[in-house]
C-alpha cells in the first residue's frame, strides 16, 4: 500500500461482511491496529479486516467530513464507492 503525507478517510470490509468507516493519518498502521485487535471497538469483534477503498485528503476535516459523510451512506452506496474508488484509483482488493 502506497501512502504519502496526508489524512485518509477508508472502507474496511469486516470478516462478517459488514462495513466500516473511518480516518488516519496512516493507513498501514491504523490497518494494523484494527486487526491486532487495538482499532475501533466495532472491528474487534469482527477480525480480520480488509481495506477496500480509501480517500486522501490535505486536512485533517476533509477526511473527517468524508468519514462523516461515509457513515451515513447505506451499505449499498458504500459498495458502489469501494467499486468506483477500485477503478479510478487502481486500488485492488482481494
Amino acid at each position: 500500500m502506497e501512502e504519502d503525507a496526508g489524512y485518509y478517510a477508508y472502507i474496511l470490509e469486516c470478516a462478517d461482511g459488514t462495513l466500516y468507516s473511518g480516518w488516519t493519518t496512516n493507513p498501514s498502521r491504523r490497518l494494523e491496529q484494527h486487526n491486532q485487535g487495538k482499532g475501533a471497538k466495532y472491528t474487534r469483534s469482527r477480525l480480520p479486516v480488509q481495506l477496500r477503498a480509501m480517500w486522501r485528503y490535505d486536512t485533517q476535516t476533509e477526511a473527517m467530513r468524508h468519514e462523516w459523510k461515509l457513515k451515513k451512506m447505506s451499505r449499498a452506496q458504500k459498495l458502489c464507492l469501494i467499486r468506483q474508488a477500485s477503478i479510478a484509483e487502481g486500488f485492488v482488493s482481494e
